[in-house]
């Protein structure tokens, strides 16, 4: 083998460039790739992924690597052949997607054209592929199949040869990538589109043929004729999903979860791991929490993420196709629908109480890893939408402490650990003091402590009992670095605004000062502040930070300052400087609380609402509207229609400060109205859900405020 790689051609490795190590590394990687030590072999390739084909890009190294890949390919000696061709055909797919004349750049700025020789070569080998998708070894026919549809230009041959493929193969996977490829061949080559249809359609209506083969002919056929789509899709698709997933075997307590599917893409999956000895239990949860995104339970999930895109918009559809999914018999589906029902409330407005309760189904005391998985979701949703599973999460809390004890936040398990405490928290969201026990338990043990931290201030009708507990955690904080543990407990003590916590925060602060770290500091004075006139024994220490040369760090203290004393003798002239800094929309929003007593920031807030960035013509027209009230609406009205008509993002903004100008914003109705039109959400940079619904709310608000 390692003969077979030194006879084909070398290259200058050293001139080529690429996102992320030495170039210099990459024929040492392809010959460790026919290493027969498994673990040797699994470094090699996964070091070629993150550095020669980081993020599916193509380098010069990438292309330059094409020939020893293919001899690793052909080769039968190679243990690893699959995986070979399946790289070969992530680097072919990649290039496939570039403009054949397009120039990119590489991380180091230089032009990069090397996919421009990567497909040329691809289909020079296509014959072997095609030889390899007859391979007697399954893996290397499920890695090389996709070469037909991608590489083949012949289009009745490669028809052909796929026609023949599904009728050899029996394993399921090996089906569905069959159909799957011919979808990619009608896609590609216009000729085969009508033949291939065709075919999938008399495939999918076929009774004698298995209903998973049914289910991919019918979702690949929607897939190549989309605008041909009609009503009795999702339902069939729903019936034949419903034949190929058989009741469940039974599941022990506590280790129940889906088995693999046989295309999972993590090893794992039958053992949760344990949380990592010394690194920061959040650090490893984010790490868990990547781990289990890129998990395939079921054969069909792949099916139905395709299905889902071809929806697209159809939200009704979408819906009614995941309420098959999360009724599903079968643990995997269910399981793999959770996280598309997640995509669709994120992405698409809609009623989504339904599916609420389905996830609010999957609560199960005996299925843990399910259970998690659907109580994270709701965990993530408004409490707005997650009202309806409020009792189920409660019931499974319960359940948990009366069958495990009442420390079961602290678990060994770590199946059940993360089952509790996300249902704890999820439950916390809501506002529920049934989350109560479990956040002392965290706050007491220390357990996961990071957890309760970021939803204790959910529940201000319990700081008698938290505040205590959150104090003396941010005695002992870390501040060393501005997102460590201090900054989240005084995000916590922020939302509870009792004044008992003036103290311990003053002292945070001091500390904060004392270590230059200004963030934290700034987290600090936002605390003081909500607790407002309750900490004007912290006016001391906060009263020299409005002078500071950190903006940032200034405008937290002016905030600080106003809503502790609210003297705007002293804060107008410093929020008025303010507005000539980065922090000029956060100072116009405070001038607008301040209202007319800030009239004297007016002559700037004008300039500033005619020039500048949307975002600051907003806030500052805004503000003038907030100071100078009525007499206002006519020159701020234009200025907000101009800027959301330029940026969907200041939507909530602008519809919030609509509702306040009352009658006078009549002008603006064609613009509300439209946009509760729109099914895809919107608002804020980056669309939120719950963003999104308090936008809705505030459009609705606003129409019958005004008509």
């Amino acid at each position: 083998m390692i003969n077979n790689l030194e006879g084909v051609d070398r290259v200058d490795w050293s001139s080529m460039g690429h996102a992320y190590g030495p170039a210099d590394d990459v024929p040492l990687w392809l010959e460790q790739m026919a290493s027969p030590d498994p673990d040797v072999r699994e470094r090699a390739f996964s070091s070629f992924y993150s550095s020669a084909h980081h993020q599916g890009d193509v380098y010069s190294c990438t292309a330059a690597s094409l020939p020893f890949l293919l001899v690793l390919a052909d080769d039968p000696q190679v243990p690893d052949r699959a995986a070979a061709i399946r790289l070969l055909l992530s680097i072919g797919s990649a290039a496939l997607d570039c403009d054949p004349d397009g120039v990119y750049y590489s991380p180091s700025g230089h032009p990069s054209t090397p996919h421009a020789d990567v497909v040329p070569q691809m289909r020079e080998r296509v014959e072997d592929f095609i030889r390899h998708a007859a391979d007697t070894d399954p893996q290397v026919r499920q890695a090389a199949v996709p070469a037909l549809g991608l590489f083949l230009d012949d289009a009745d041959r490669a028809f052909a040869l796929l026609r023949e493929r599904l009728a050899a193969e029996g394993g399921t996977m090996e089906r569905l990538l069959v159909i799957e490829t011919a979808a990619t061949l009608a896609q590609r080559l216009p000729a085969t589109l009508g033949p291939v249809t065709t075919w999938l359609a008399a495939l999918a209506t076929d009774a004698a043929l298995d209903a998973d083969i049914r289910l991919a002919a019918l979702v690949h056929r929607a897939a190549c004729t989309p605008e041909v789509i009609d009503a009795g899709l999702v339902p069939t698709a729903a019936n034949l999903l419903q034949q190929l997933t058989p009741e469940p075997a039974p599941q022990g307590e506590v280790d129940a979860r889906p088995t693999d599917c046989g295309q999972c893409t993590c090893a794992d999956i039958a053992a949760e791991p344990a949380p990592n000895q010394g690194v920061p239990p959040q650090i490893a949860a984010v790490f868990a929490d990547l781990d289990r995104q890129g998990r395939v339970h079921a054969p069909t999930t792949e099916l139905l993420t395709t299905l889902h895109r071809v929806l697209d918009a159809r939200v009704p559809e979408r819906t009614a196709l995941l309420t098959a999914q999360l009724r599903s018999p079968d643990a995997a589906t269910r399981y793999d629908a959770i996280a598309m029902t997640w995509d669709l409330i994120r992405s698409w407005r809609g009623n989504h109480s339904s599916l609420v309760l389905l996830l609010a189904d999957c609560l199960l005391p005996d299925d843990p890893y399910t259970a998690a998985e659907a109580a994270e979701t709701l965990g993530k949703l408004p409490a707005v939408l997650a009202e309806p599973a409020r009792e189920a999460l409660a019931a499974l809390v319960e359940a948990h402490r009366t069958t495990h004890g009442p420390d079961v936040w602290a678990a060994r398990h770590p199946l059940l650990r993360r089952a509790h405490q996300e249902a704890v928290t999820a439950l916390a969201g809501l506002g529920d003091e049934r989350a109560l026990p479990g956040l002392l338990t965290a706050l007491d043990t220390g357990t996961d402590d990071w957890r309760a931290v970021q939803v204790a201030g959910h529940l201000p009708q319990a700081a008698g009992e938290l505040l205590p507990r959150v104090t003396r955690r941010l005695a002992d904080a870390d501040y060393s670095w501005p997102w460590g543990s201090a900054t989240a407990l005084m995000a916590a003590l922020n939302r509870l605004g009792d004044p008992a916590a003036v103290p311990a925060l003053t002292a945070a602060l001091t500390t904060a000062v004392e270590q230059e770290q200004w963030q934290t500091a700034g987290a600090a004075l936002y605390a003081l502040g909500s607790i407002g006139t309750g900490a004007a024994c912290a006016l001391e220490t906060v009263r020299p930070l409005a002078d500071a040369e950190d903006p940032d760090l200034r405008f937290a203290a002016v905030k600080a300052l106003w809503d502790i004393e609210s003297d705007p003798t002293d804060a107008v002239p410093r929020l008025t400087a303010l507005l000539d800094t980065g922090k000029d929309h956060d100072a116009a929003d405070v001038l607008g609380r301040i209202g007319g007593p800030a009239a004297a920031a007016l002559p700037r807030l004008r300039q500033l609402s005619e020039a500048g960035h949307v975002w600051t013509r907003v806030h500052a027209a805004a503000a003038i509207y907030d100071i100078g009230g009525p007499a206002e609406a006519e020159a701020v009205l234009p200025v907000l229609l101009e800027a959301w008509e330029e940026s969907d993002s200041t939507a909530n903004h602008v519809v919030d400060c609509l509702q306040r100008i009352g009658s006078a914003a009549a002008p603006a109705l064609p613009r509300i109205h439209a946009e509760l039109t729109l099914t895809r959400r919107s608002g804020d940079f980056f669309a939120s859900v719950e963003d999104d619904e308090a936008l809705q709310r505030a459009a609705l608000a606003a129409i019958n405020q005004l008509t």
